[in-house]
């Protein structure tokens, strides 16, 4: 062998190449190869394959295998095992870099990434890792940066992901757009509406695009309650309450900006723009809206406004009420309670993705957001003059109706084939309610919108 770390042989084997050797094995055909081969004297035994990624000549896709081991022993080498693998690419033609790695980054949008079609999960920016918690580490090939400014001057990355705190939105979707990156900025979109204008001239501009993940409107309650809506089976609806309510009395998370009040902070940007959004999503903007933000916990040193109601005037008479709370002593939380001339429905308990991500299943595993039957909502309908309750079974999603549809849509709208999930000028109206809302609360009267 010429090179100790040299390939020893390759064949075809019918479409795949199949190729092996101890250690690093570089085709004439790739420019680039990112691989990492962990290799076992004893055989297939405790082999683990990393992710190989390559680049063709010519070609600007980053490409994926498909690794299948395969044992050979490699004669005049005493009985060393290598491994082969066929060589299955699948394209994957957008490189996705994550700017920030803590739970919205690992739970929301990785995942959701990894199992994209048209996506790949290419860079990582992670200021200060550590041993136990090290994206490189976890996600073995990607390239590890430590500033924003890093990755986005990188030209291989298409689109960036920004899931650092609130306070930072606005800089760094405005730093990425700069650079010519499509963007997805985690929500609450930013904390101002003129933020919220600036960045959507500026992706205008370089002809970027600009998303914000918007995810609760394909919690499956929602849906089941939006299909509920389309087919007016509750009829005009007078009443329209949404909560995301806990029992917290104490503060028990110890992340700061959860904690202190800052500029993107607060119960109505972290639980209150999801409601927002849904109720907006589905009836459009209210004529009027009165807001009350404070905080229910006893002790709060910070400020924070850990809770918020919000009540929403519609033209047509609907009030819709958006209400989180950190003080709600019950055993099952109400989640929906909408009700119309013909009908109601409640629904009790949250969409069950978060839950399932969390727990390391992902879109397209089999029970991947289906929500268990004692969780269904109730549905009260007029029949014969006569109300009749029943249990309403809650939407089972699809794969591709799940929080993976924004990543897919977004690759869509980068390929030119549609358009992202959630456009930039429907969050910014979701961020001037909850500036009127707050100005509301702090004025104390109810402002037109």
């Amino acid at each position: 062998m010429p090179n100790s770390m040299a390939v020893t042989s390759i064949f075809e084997r019918g479409e795949a190449q199949v190729w092996f050797g101890v250690g690093l094995q570089i085709s004439p055909e790739l420019t680039t190869v990112d691989a990492k081969w962990i290799f076992s004297p004893a055989g297939p035994a405790g082999l683990i394959f990393q992710t190989f990624r390559s680049r063709h000549k010519g070609s600007s896709e980053q490409q994926d295998t498909v690794n299948k081991p395969i044992d050979v022993q490699l004669p005049g080498l005493g009985g060393l095992y290598a491994y082969a693998f066929e060589n299955q690419m699948t394209s994957k033609p957008y490189n996705v870099g994550i700017i920030g790695y803590g739970a919205a980054a690992k739970v929301f949008h990785i995942p959701l990434i990894e199992v994209a079609s048209e996506l790949n999960l290419y860079a990582i920016v992670q200021r200060h890792p550590t041993p136990e918690n090290d994206a490189s580490n976890n996600h073995p090939g990607i390239k590890s940066y430590r500033a924003a400014e890093e990755i986005v001057k990188d030209e291989a990355v298409h689109i960036v992901v920004i899931t650092t705190t609130p306070a930072t939105h606005f800089e760094l979707a405005k730093l990425a757009l700069e650079n010519g990156k499509h963007v997805l900025v985690e929500k609450p979109f930013v904390p101002t509406t003129s933020e919220a204008d600036e960045l959507i001239a500026l992706a205008k501009k370089h002809d970027s695009i600009l998303t914000v993940y918007q995810n609760r409107r394909f919690d499956t309650d929602f849906l089941t309650l939006k299909a509920l809506l389309g087919y007016q089976t509750l009829g005009r609806i007078v009443e329209f309450e949404s909560h995301f309510d806990r029992y917290k009395p104490t503060f028990a998370n110890s992340k700061p900006w959860k904690t202190v009040l800052q500029p993107g902070g607060g119960a109505i940007y972290d639980l209150g723009a999801h409601l927002i959004d849904q109720i907006v999503h589905l009836s459009g903007l209210p004529k009027r809206i009165t807001g009350f933000l404070g905080s229910q916990r006893a002790e709060n040193p910070g400020g924070y406004d850990d809770s918020c109601t919000v009540l929403m005037h519609y033209a047509d008479g609907m009030i819709a009420t958006v209400k989180v709370a950190v003080i709600s002593p019950e055993k099952e939380q109400l989640r929906f309670w909408v009700r119309g001339e013909k009908g109601s429905y409640k629904k009790y308990h949250e969409d069950s993705q978060e839950a399932h991500l969390t727990s390391g299943m992902r879109p397209g595993d089999a029970g991947f957001g289906i929500e268990p039957e004692d969780r269904h909502g109730t549905l009260t309908i007029l029949e014969n003059n006569t109300l009749t309750s029943k249990p309403h079974p809650t939407v089972q999603p699809t794969a591709d109706m799940t929080y993976k549809i924004i990543y897919e849509q977004l690759a869509a709208a980068v390929a030119g084939k549609g358009d992202v999930a959630v456009k930039a000028e429907e969050a910014r109206e979701v961020i001037r309610l909850i500036e009127l809302a707050k100005k509301s609360s702090g004025e104390g009267r109810t402002l037109d919108v």
